[in-house]
């Protein structure tokens, strides 16, 4: 089995079980709701990686959700699905993790307030400029990064839950207040709830992503997804059971980093281990957001949907600097508010509304061609009750977050345009192609940057080794005059 494989729960446990009990508390209005959430959210999340497993070896292209929609419904619905992507999804996670960043490094230092906004804002910009330097600098680097800040993730969590069970047996759960409402319920809440949480769970169609480079998918696939997300329900649901056993529902909605104040009340003088390993954990997670994005890149340059430059690596680093960058300054942008839960709400809607059409093209997949080699062929069920799911969360969400959530369809809806100009139109004016390549050609003398050549996973050395790790996605030349790489 591949790395990717081996890595798949860490890869779904991230930043987001540090931030998001506080969201998902505030709108489930009571402790026991708000674990049912969690554990339904697990479940909707591993019948959501059974559809994508199904489609993964249908349709074996790296892209992921990206990829199944252009092959189902056509160039304009991929086109849509990337363009939120770029604009949307990846900026505002990345922003939601440099955020949490900064609030536990700075969370200790206000201990009787919250910090202020304008040092949460520049902490986290600092942060994103720090890892967009490290990634244009040596895919080598990034991935050591990456390796190395795990480990803070993982003893934050295994210090939570290992506390947690010395306080439940202490009998510090009281389950008979466990629903007990901090307001009354409201069903538009709940779906944000669902929204909140879900927001945990990302990273569970990692495997999509890079299913060209899976060793045997048709048996690692599956296995991922039965092993992995189980292990991080499991995981996610202890550990809110262990932050209600150390903080009141009060307590915990006063808090913007709730690890903290669990660490405060449960390990005194120890305490501080709590903020660095978390700000270590998101520190990486950061990192491996602008390290994956660039994936999403090479596959959308691939299918012409995106400029080539995007796609284009530095002629010795072999690093895709003008991905990274442009994704850096997206990212920036989304820190114009240090508000986190409302970014997850307008990344959680987004997020859904397109994993929806994908699993609704699995069940149009099967009516437009039946005949097809599917090794993996789960039933139609399960879409239907994703769908219904999903219904459910788009339809109540819109009506509790009409603003948020509208802005999002809006950003998409700007999409369509961009998508007949620029890619429908084959016959665009010989001015627009000559500015296009003028500005194409300055963005490559900016960078330092050419296009892989295809060749270039097979080189030999440090720079070959690295080239694997940057561009195994991508897989052909689109045909372009650009020079190559060869790293």
């Amino acid at each position: 089995m591949r790395r990717e494989n081996m890595q798949t729960p860490c890869n779904i446990i991230g930043s987001g079980i540090f931030v998001s009990p506080k969201g998902v508390m505030e709108n489930a209005s009571s402790v026991g709701l708000a674990l049912i959430v969690w554990i339904i959210t697990g479940i909707i999340t591993a019948i959501g990686a059974l559809c994508y497993a199904e489609l993964g070896v249908t349709i074996p292209k790296s892209g992921g959700d990206y990829s199944y929609v252009k092959d189902i419904f056509g160039g304009l619905a991929g086109f849509l699905r990337l363009w939120i992507a770029v604009l949307v999804i990846y900026p505002t996670n990345q922003a939601v993790i440099a955020l949490t960043f900064s609030n536990y490094v700075l969370q200790p230092l206000f201990p009787t307030c919250f910090p202020p906004e304008n040092g949460l804002r520049l902490l986290a910009a600092v942060c994103l400029l720090l890892l967009t330097w490290v990634n244009c600098s040596s895919v080598r680097w990034a991935t050591r990064v990456q390796d190395i800040f795990t480990a803070g993730k993982l003893l934050a969590l295994g210090l939570i839950i290992i506390m947690g069970i010395v306080q439940i047996c202490k009998g510090k759960l009281t389950p008979a207040n466990a629903f007990e409402p901090l307001q009354d319920y409201n069903v538009g809440f709940i779906a944000l709830a669902f929204l909140q949480g879900s927001f945990a769970y990302g990273g569970w169609n990692f495997l999509n992503y890079v299913t060209e480079e899976l060793v045997d998918p048709y048996v690692n696939l599956p296995r991922a997804i039965f092993i992995s997300i189980p292990l991080v329900t499991f995981v996610y649901v202890f550990a809110n059971i262990a932050y209600v056993t150390a903080m009141s529902p009060q307590e915990l909605l006063a808090s913007n980093a709730v690890a903290v104040t669990f660490g405060e009340k449960l390990l005194g003088v120890m305490s501080w281990i709590m903020p660095i390993s978390v700000a270590l954990s998101t520190f990486g997670g950061v990192n491996g957001s602008l390290f994956t994005s660039s994936r999403l890149f090479f596959a959308g340059a691939r299918e012409g949907h995106l400029p080539s430059l995007l796609a284009m690596i530095h002629v010795k680093r072999c690093t895709p600097i003008p991905a990274l960058l442009f994704t850096c300054l997206s990212t920036l942008l989304m820190l114009c508010t240090s508000d986190m839960y409302t970014l997850i709400n307008y990344v959680g809607f987004i997020n859904y509304l397109f994993y929806g059409v994908t699993v609704a093209g699995q069940i149009v997949l099967r009516f437009k061609q039946p005949n097809i080699h599917r090794p993996i062929k789960i039933s139609l069920i399960w879409p239907v009750i994703y769908l219904l799911f999903w219904a459910f969360l788009l339809i109540f969400s819109l009506y509790s977050e009409p603003v948020v959530c509208g802005i999002g369809l809006a950003i998409m809806l700007t999409g369509v345009p961009v998508y007949f100009l620029g890619v429908y139109w084959d016959n665009k004016p010989q001015c627009f192609d000559a500015f296009v390549d003028k500005m194409t050609y300055l963005g490559q003398k900016f960078c330092v940057v050419v296009y892989p050549a295809e060749s270039s996973s097979s080189g030999s050395g440090e720079e070959g080794e690295e080239m694997k790790e940057a561009m195994s996605p991508l897989s052909k030349d689109d045909g372009d005059n650009h020079k190559s790489a060869d790293c």
